[in-house]
């Protein structure tokens, strides 16, 4: 569906902020999913401290991990801009809570390829769930051709870091 840029396509300064705002407010109701979901979450196992309910990127990198099975620290911190040293806690909190775990790589068995246990794609999923819901409505106010559009527009955004992925 990549073909030569429509020529005839000509965006001025205003409606290309209007995408970005757009965007930006999109972001903001996907993330407000997955807080309740997160939350949902806490409260499902009991957890009162703050500090000891997992939060945004541990769900960021579950759902990598469903998506990518065999992620290391370096790949997640790649697709999520998160530091080397964050991705690395962020997979260490999962495997302590027994959502992920590490296991040597075949060709290079110094370096750890972690894959979400059956807890972790559990957890993962109730979060996505929610967000499932909300794109699929988004998707049914686009149209059919709308799917196909919003798709190659969020792909071409997404540049590298959506290469490799489920293509579903």
């Amino acid at each position: 569906m990549s073909g030569p840029a429509d020529p005839r396509l000509i965006l001025r300064d205003e409606e290309l902020d209007a995408g970005v705002e757009l965007m930006m407010l999109a972001e903001a109701a996907l993330w407000a999913g997955v807080d309740a979901g997160l939350e949902a979450e806490a409260a499902r196992e009991s957890i009162a401290p703050r500090a000891a309910i997992l939060g945004r990127s541990h769900w960021r990198a579950a759902f990598l991990l469903k998506r990518r099975p065999g992620l290391g620290v370096q790949e997640l911190a790649r697709l999520t801009s998160l530091s080397k040293q964050a991705a690395s806690k962020v997979l260490g909190d999962l495997e302590a809570r027994g959502l992920a775990e590490k296991v040597a790589r075949v060709l290079d068995g110094r370096r750890r390829a972690a894959l979400l246990t059956g807890s972790g794609a559990a957890f993962e999923d109730r979060i996505a769930e929610r967000l499932r819901g909300q794109l699929a409505r988004a998707y049914r106010t686009g149209g059919l051709d709308g799917v196909g559009g919003a798709r190659a527009i969020l792909g071409a955004l997404a540049g590298s870091r959506g290469k490799g992925g489920d293509a579903r």
